[in-house]
């Protein structure tokens, strides 16, 4: 273990498309952001390790033989961390840690993941140990879902750890590959616009959780181990699901999985006019078959629709977050000032509307 400070940055992500397919063993298309969380990391003989973080007062002070339970709150996702390296047989030093980050918090855009990701990077480049980037995601899941209690898939973590500028990462979950997929609109004259809404989401509450067991049951009901195993016998076989909600939640993954590769290929010929089209299908497949959005988010995406956007989507695990919308450059500004008009209207809070790219993975900082 050196003495020396560590910092080290992971980024937050948006999913292009592939909603709640990532623990159904499917695909997904996410992309890195620019914006990052940057923990800095000062190991010492401690038996302890003293976290701050610029968006909260105060610190919190983890012991290294934390468990489940033992932390609350931001903090728990560090401790989550700590307990996975430890559980998995790597050495956890003292120290203090401060955080500083500029993902946002419940916008849909992983800010848990970014923190876990880096986290993890500054503890394992501290005591000089190097772990796989798939084996880094798993054990910043072991913590989300473990310590934390919050049933999340990998999608989060891979695409923090394996972001690259202008490129998407197409994710297949069932043998955990994940392949480059060229993603810069700009170099075609379309913009990617991120809108958040401003309504906060929680993934560790009941909404998130009763999807998953919904689609487990829907699997069960098809004499599958996973929705994935009978995606080549198309939507229409959950139809032979029982339930009819489950019915519905098992016709949103399967279709979702198709757009992703659709998406793909839209993207292979530089098709944004499909590209966006595809991001509304999914977004009403969200809306009235998995029912994850909001009557917030659904303005946003129609308004962004009806004032010329190609497409828009909500993207993260739902209940609330952020919208991304395909806009042709030229449309860029008046696409935002028609959203904002309309949320305004509504009598919702002003969005955040930026334009954004795919950005660089999790690593140390220079």
């Amino acid at each position: 273990m050196t003495d020396s400070r560590i910092r080290y940055a992971a980024p937050g992500r948006i999913n292009l498309i592939g909603e709640h397919t990532d623990y159904n063993l499917g695909f997904a298309l996410p992309i890195a952001l620019p914006q990052r969380t940057v923990v800095t990391f000062t190991p010492d003989r401690s038996e302890a390790i003293t976290v701050g973080s610029d968006r909260a007062d105060g610190s919190v002070r983890i012991p290294l033989d934390t468990a489940p339970g033992g932390v609350a709150g931001w903090a728990g996702y560090v401790a989550g961390v700590m307990w996975a390296l430890r559980q998995a047989g790597h050495p956890v030093p003292g120290g203090t840690m401060s955080v500083t980050s500029d993902v946002e918090m419940g916008s849909g855009l992983a800010s848990s993941a970014a923190l876990e990701c880096a986290a993890l990077g500054a503890i394992a480049s501290a005591v000089g140990i190097r772990i796989d980037a798939k084996d880094q995601a798993r054990l910043a899941q072991r913590a989300e879902n473990n310590y934390v209690g919050a049933p999340t898939g990998l999608l989060d973590q891979l695409a923090s750890l394996f972001g690259q500028p202008s490129t998407a990462l197409l994710i297949d979950f069932r043998d955990l590959t994940v392949a480059p997929v060229g993603f810069d609109p700009d170099a075609c004259g379309v913009a990617l616009l991120l809108i958040d809404s401003r309504a906060r989401h929680r993934h560790a509450g009941g909404d998130y959780a009763a999807r998953r067991t919904s689609c487990e049951r829907a699997a069960a009901d098809l004499a599958a181990s996973s929705l994935r195993e009978v995606q080549d016998r198309g939507p229409a076989v959950s139809a032979a699901v029982t339930d009819p909600v489950d019915a519905r939640r098992a016709r949103h993954v399967l279709t979702e999985n198709r757009r992703v590769l659709d998406f793909v290929a839209a993207l292979g010929d530089s098709d944004f006019t499909d590209a966006g089209r595809i991001f509304t299908a999914s977004h009403a497949s969200m809306r009235d078959d998995f029912e994850i959005t909001t009557e917030h988010i659904d303005l946003i995406a129609d308004a962004a629709t009806h004032a010329g956007a190609l497409g828009a989507r909500m993207t993260g695990g739902g209940f609330g977050g952020s919208v991304i919308a395909l806009v042709p450059s030229e449309r860029a500004e008046a696409v935002g000032d028609a959203v904002r008009r309309a949320v305004c209207d509504a009598g919702f809070e002003q969005p955040m509307i930026s334009r954004t790219r795919a950005a660089a993975g999790a690593g140390l900082c220079g």
